[in-house]
C-alpha cells in the first residue's frame, strides 16, 4: 500500500526545541468534569484524523490571503484579540510582572509553539473565537506536549484522562491522543466552544475549562444565593482558577505590545508549517526520519503523540513532517513500494514458540508480524526465520539493566492488582529501571498476563538509605533532583537504570536517602 501524502505546505520549518520546561507555567491538578446528564447526550462529537486533514486543507486554501496580510503570525494573532473586560484588573498586573521577571517562559514557549501555531490560530479564526486562545497553551503547559501534571493531565492543552477519553483522544502503550497537538487542538476548541455556549462568557468558560464546569456552576450558584455578582472576578475560587484568567490576560498584554514591556517575541512565519502523511502501515520513526533526511528527535518532537519507536500497529499511524522534507520523503517512499516501514532483525523460531508470544516479546502485534513475513496464517515452525521489528529485545543478547548491579533478566508475568511499584518492591528493581528495560511510557497500563523483563537485585550489593519514590515535576533535571536530595547524579542514574540525563515530568525515580525521615522529605517535595 502506497502512503497517502497530504496537503503540500509552503514553509521551511525553523524548529528549535528545548527539553527544559520553563518554571511557573500552570499545570493544573483539578479534575475537569463534563456534564452529560441531559439525556446523556455528548456535548460534541469526537474528532478524527480526517477532521484534522480537512482543517489543514482549508487552511492551505486560505494561506496566500493570510500571508498577504502580514508575514508574522503573532501580528496576525494581535489583530484577532477579542477580550476587553477587566484587562487592567490588579490580579492581571501581578502576572504581567511575573512574566516580565521570567522572560524565558515566553522565549521557550514560543519556540515550542512554532511548528503548531499556524494550525491552532487558523482553527481559532475559522470558529470565530478570540485569538487570545492561542496563548492558552502557554498557561497550561508552556507548549510542552510531553507535559504531565500530578493529576495526569497531559499535552499542551492538559486533558485529563477521562476528558480525553470523552473526546476520543485514545491512549495506550503506543499512542496518546492528548499529546497529539493537532487532534487535541480540535478537541480543546470544541470543549471551549461548548463551555462558552453554556456560560455565555469567555472568562467563565475558561475557568470551567481549568476547574471543571460543575465546580464553576456551583460557585456561581453560591454567589447568586447570597445576592452577589456572578461574574468570574467575583467568584470565590481556589488559587489556580483564580490565577488562570489573569495569567492569560497578562500574556495578552505582553504579546500585544512586547516593546512596551521589554519582552522579545520571536516572529513566526505566517504560513502553514507541516505536512501530514498517512503511510497506511506501522512505521518506524527513525526509518521515516532517515528517508526524509530529518533528525529522528525532530520527527519525534513533531509527533509527540507516539510513545515508542514506531507509530501504532493498528491505530494512529499519521505523521507530521516539515514541508522542506516532503520531496525527499515522497521520493524515498515511492521506491519502497509495499516494503514494510519497520526496521527488522531476523529471529529463528524455537521449539514451543508461537506467533503471539513472539509478537508480545517484540512489542508489536501478530498482524504486523504476518505482514512483515508474508504469512497467510499464524503457523510457524522451529528453525523458521522471521523478521521482527529492530527495536525488539534480542533473544541472542539477554536484556541487561544498566549499572554495576546488572544481572540476567527473567520473565515476570503481571498478576491481578500488580503495579510497577509492587513489582519494584518484590524484585528490588527500581521503577525507572523497570520502565527502561520494558520500553514502558509513564502512562503505560499493566494488564494481568503481560510479561515484563525483571532483574532481582542482589541484596548484598544494594544501596544504603531510605528508599523513596520521587515523581519528576516540570522543570526538573537530574542535577536539580540530586542537589535537592543531596545525592549524586551518578547514583540517580545507577538506581534508575538511566544511560543518560533524559527524564520527563510524570516519571517516577527511585532515591535512597541517608536521612531516616527522607521519605517524608521527598513526598513533601513532590
Amino acid at each position: 500500500m502506497k502512503p497517502r501524502l497530504r496537503t503540500r505546505l509552503t514553509t521551511a520549518l525553523v524548529f528549535g526545541l528545548t527539553a527544559i520546561f520553563a518554571s511557573a507555567c500552570s499545570l493544573h491538578d483539578s479534575e475537569r468534569t463534563l456534564d452529560t446528564s441531559a439525556a446523556d447526550r455528548p456535548i460534541v462529537e469526537p474528532r478524527t484524523t480526517e477532521d484534522v486533514q480537512a482543517a489543514m486543507e482549508r487552511q492551505q486554501r486560505d494561506a496566500a490571503q493570510r500571508a498577504a496580510e502580514t508575514d508574522d503570525l503573532w501580528e496576525r494573532a494581535r489583530l484577532g484579540f477579542g477580550f476587553n473586560d477587566a484587562l487592567d484588573h490588579e490580579r492581571v498586573g501581578r502576572y504581567i510582572e511575573h512574566y516580565r521577571d521570567h522572560p524565558r517562559i515566553i522565549e521557550y514557549s514560543t519556540r515550542r509553539a512554532e511548528p503548531f501555531a499556524y494550525f491552532i490560530l487558523s482553527e481559532i479564526e475559522a470558529r470565530d473565537m478570540p485569538a487570545e486562545l492561542l496563548l492558552l497553551p502557554i498557561v497550561e503547559s508552556g507548549f510542552v506536549a510531553q507535559a504531565t501534571s500530578r493529576s495526569r493531565a497531559a499535552g499542551i492543552w492538559q486533558f485529563m484522562p477521562a476528558t480525553g477519553d470523552y473526546f476520543d483522544l485514545s491512549r495506550d502503550h503506543w499512542y496518546d491522543g492528548r499529546r497529539d497537538v493537532y487532534k487535541s487542538t480540535l478537541a480543546a476548541l470544541d470543549y471551549l466552544q461548548a463551555l462558552h455556549r453554556r456560560f455565555d462568557d469567555w472568562y467563565l468558560a475558561l475557568a470551567a475549562y481549568n476547574y471543571g464546569q460543575g465546580n464553576i456552576q456551583r460557585a456561581i450558584d453560591r454567589n447568586a444565593a447570597r445576592g452577589e455578582p456572578t461574574d468570574y472576578w467575583s467568584l470565590d475560587l481556589p488559587s489556580e482558577p483564580t490565577a488562570y484568567i489573569p495569567r492569560l490576560l497578562a500574556l495578552r498584554h505582553l504579546f500585544l505590545d512586547p516593546d512596551a514591556h521589554d519582552i522579545a517575541i520571536t516572529p513566526i512565519a505566517n504560513e502553514p508549517a507541516l505536512e501530514m502523511i498517512e503511510p497506511g502501515q506501522q512505521a518506524d520513526l527513525s526509518l521515516i526520519a532517515e528517508l526524509a533526511d530529518l533528525d529522528t528527535e525532530t520527527l519525534k518532537q513533531l509527533n509527540p503523540g507516539y510513545h515508542r519507536h514506531a507509530t501504532h500497529p493498528g491505530g494512529a499511524q499519521h505523521l507530521f513532517v516539515p514541508r522542506e522534507a516532503l520531496p525527499t520523503l515522497e521520493a524515498a517512499l515511492e521506491t519502497r513500494n509495499d516494503e514494510p516501514l519497520l526496521r527488522f532483525r531476523e529471529y529463528t523460531v524455537r521449539s514451543g514458540d508461537n506467533l503471539g508470544q513472539i509478537a508480545q516479546h517484540a512489542g508489536t502485534r501478530v498482524a504486523v508480524l504476518r505482514d512483515m513475513n508474508n504469512l497467510d496464517d499464524d503457523m510457524i515452525r522451529a528453525g523458521q526465520t522471521l523478521r521482527l521489528p529492530a527495536s525488539a529485545p534480542s533473544e541472542e543478547a539477554p536484556l541487561q539493566v544498566a549499572g554495576d548491579n546488572s544481572q540476567l533478566a527473567e520473565d515476570y508475568q503481571v498478576q491481578p492488582g500488580d503495579s510497577l511499584w509492587h513489582i519494584s518492591q518484590r524484585t528490588g528493581m527500581s521503577i525507572g529501571a523497570l520502565r527502561a528495560s520494558n520500553d514502558l511510557e509513564p502512562d503505560a497500563i499493566l494488564h494481568p498476563g503481560d510479561t515484563l523483563k525483571v532483574v532481582h537485585a542482589d541484596p548484598d550489593r544494594g544501596p544504603d538509605g531510605q528508599r523513596v519514590e520521587y515523581e519528576v515535576r516540570p522543570g526538573d533535571s537530574l542535577s536539580t533532583i540530586a542537589r535537592r536530595h543531596q545525592v549524586s547524579i551518578d547514583d540517580l542514574r545507577r538506581w534508575n537504570g538511566l544511560n543518560g540525563d533524559g527524564i520527563r515530568a510524570g516519571e517516577t525515580l527511585t532515591l535512597y536517602l541517608a536521612s531516616a525521615d527522607g521519605e517524608a522529605i521527598a513526598q513533601s517535595d513532590a
